[in-house]
C-alpha cells in the first residue's frame, strides 16, 4: 500500500466538496507547492517522522539501562548507534597531525606541487559545483529556441540527496581503503549535525529561486558572523578583538553590496524578502553545523568519519521525506526526461564530494589558514565567473563592498596565522623558565 502524500489532498477536497468549490480549492492547494515555507514545513514533517521515533528509542535503551542488560545480535548495533564504543578522548593525533608533520618535513618543491594540487582541486571542485547550482535551479530544461518556455527543476531537497548519497559512497569506501581510528561517539549524535546540514543545504539551492548567486556568496562570505554567535551559545566560546572587529567590516561590505545593487531582469534572481529570509536560514543552519561538528570532534574519529556519519543520516532523512510526499520518482521522471539535467546533477554531486576531500586533504597538509585563503579567492572567482556567465550586474559602491568583505576575511586569516605564531614562540621560552 502507497504511503499517503500531501499530493493527494487536491483529489480528496474534489471528492468532499462541490465541483465548482472543489475545483478553486484544488487550484488554492496545488499553489501552495510554489510557495518555498510549504515546502520547507513539508520537509521538515518528514524528517520528523524519523527524528521522533528515533528519540523515544534512545530514551527507551537509555532508561533500561541496556547497555548492562542488553544481549543478542542487535546488542553491538544498538551500542554502536545509542551508546558508543568509547568516551571523549579529544581529535586523534595521529590522523589530524602527523600528515602536517610529514608535509612540512617535504622538499620546498614538493611542498609547492602539492598546493598547487589542492588548490586547483578546491577551484576547480567548488567553482564547476557553484556554476552548475545556478544554472540548475535557475534556468529551464528542455528548450530548444530561446521563446519556448522548457521545464524547470523545483525540488531542491533531491539535489541535496543527491550530493549525500555520493558523498556517502566516497567516505565509505575511504573509511573501507585506508585504516581509520576505532569509532567512539554514539551514531545518533551525528544526526543533529546532519539534519542542520541538510536544512543549510537546501536552503542554499532553494534561495537561488529569490536571489543572484553573487549575493548568496557574499552572504556565505559574512556567516562569519552567526557563527560567532553560535559558537557563543553553543560552546561558550570567547572571540578577540579583531575578530569582531573584522566582523563589522564584513557586515559593512555586505550591506553595501545589498544596497546597492540593482534588480536583473531576470524573476528568478531578483533579490526578495523571501530570498533573505532563506539566506538567513542558511546561515543560522551552517553555524550550528559547525559548531556541533567542533563538539563532536571530541570523540576519538578521522574527518572522513565524520564526513561519513553525517552523511549517513542526511540520506535516511533525505530519501524518507522524498518518499513520503511521493516527489522521489518525480525527480527521478524529470531526470528521465532531460539528461541534460541529470547529467548535470550527477556532476553537481561529484563536485560536491570530491571537494568535501579536498577540504580534509588540504587542511591536514597545510592548515586551515592556507585552506580559508584558498577558499576565500574561489568566493571571489565565483562572484565574476557569475557575473560572466549569468550577466548579473555590480555597481561601484556594490564592488566595493565586495572589496571590504574579502578584504575583512583577508585580515582575519593573517590576525589568526599572527596570534598562533606568536603562540608557537611564547611556548619554548616559558618551558626555558
Amino acid at each position: 500500500m502507497q504511503s499517503f502524500s500531501w499530493r493527494a489532498w487536491p483529489a480528496l477536497v474534489l471528492l468532499l466538496l462541490p465541483s465548482p468549490v472543489a475545483a478553486e480549492e484544488a487550484s488554492l492547494l496545488e499553489g501552495w507547492h510554489d510557495v518555498w515555507l510549504f515546502r520547507f514545513l513539508v520537509n521538515v514533517l518528514g524528517y520528523s517522522t524519523i527524528i521522533i521515533p528515533g528519540y523515544f528509542l534512545i530514551s527507551y535503551f537509555k532508561r533500561t539501562n541496556y547497555l548492562e542488560t542488553g544481549s543478542g545480535i542487535c546488542f553491538p548495533l544498538i551500542k554502536s548507534c545509542v551508546f558508543g564504543s568509547e568516551a571523549k578522548t579529544g581529535l586523534l593525533d595521529d590522523v589530524s597531525v602527523t600528515p602536517r608533520n610529514e608535509a612540512d618535513s617535504g622538499s620546498s618543491v614538493k611542498q609547492v606541487v602539492k598546493l598547487i594540487f589542492c588548490a586547483a582541486g578546491l577551484q576547480v571542485s567548488y567553482l564547476t559545483w557553484g556554476v552548475l547550482q545556478e544554472r540548475v535551479m535557475t534556468r529551464s530544461y528542455g528548450s530548444t529556441t530561446p521563446e519556448e518556455a522548457g521545464e524547470k527543476f523545483k525540488d531542491s531537497q533531491f539535489l541535496v540527496f543527491m550530493n549525500r548519497i555520493l558523498a556517502l559512497t566516497v567516505s565509505g569506501l575511504w573509511c573501507l581503503m585506508f585504516n581509520q581510528p576505532r569509532h567512539g561517539a554514539p551514531m545518533y549524535k551525528y544526526s543533529f549535525a546532519s539534519l542542520s546540514n541538510i536544512m543549510s543545504s537546501w536552503c542554499q539551492y532553494e534561495a537561488l529561486k529569490y536571489i543572484s548567486f553573487p549575493t548568496q556568496v557574499l552572504a556565505k562570505a559574512s556567516k562569519v558572523i552567526p557563527v560567532m554567535l553560535m559558537g557563543k551559545i553553543v560552546s561558550h566560546k570567547s572571540y578577540e578583538y579583531w575578530e569582531y572587529f573584522t566582523a563589522v567590516l564584513i557586515s559593512l561590505g555586505v550591506s553595501m553590496f545589498l544596497l546597492s545593487s540593482t534588480p536583473s531582469k531576470q524573476l528568478s534572481t531578483v533579490t526578495t524578502f523571501s530570498g533573505i529570509v532563506i539566506l538567513i536560514g542558511y546561515i543560522v543552519f551552517d553555524s550550528f553545523t559547525s559548531n556541533w561538528q567542533d563538539n563532536l570532534f571530541k570523540y576519538k574519529m578521522s574527518s572522513v568519519q565524520m564526513m561519513f556519519g553525517v552523511n549517513l543520516f542526511s540520506c535516511l532523512f533525505t530519501v524518507g521525506s522524498l518518499l513520503e510526499q511521493g516527489a522521489f520518482f518525480d525527480s527521478v521522471a524529470f531526470m528521465m526526461r532531460h539528461s541534460e539535467f541529470a547529467f548535470h546533477a550527477v556532476l553537481l554531486s561529484v563536485c560536491s564530494a570530491c571537494g568535501q576531500l579536498f577540504i580534509f586533504y588540504t587542511i591536514s597538509q597545510f592548515g586551515a589558514a592556507v585552506f580559508t585563503i584558498i577558499m576565500t579567492l574561489r568566493q571571489a572567482i565565483a562572484i565574476l565567473l557569475s557575473c560572466f556567465l549569468y550577466g548579473h550586474a555590480v555597481t561601484i559602491i556594490g564592488g566595493f563592498g565586495v572589496g571590504v568583505v574579502f578584504l575583512a576575511l583577508f585580515l582575519r586569516v593573517y590576525a589568526r596565522s599572527r596570534m598562533k605564531s606568536g603562540r608557537r614562540l611564547a611556548a619554548p621560552l616559558g618551558q626555558k623558565v
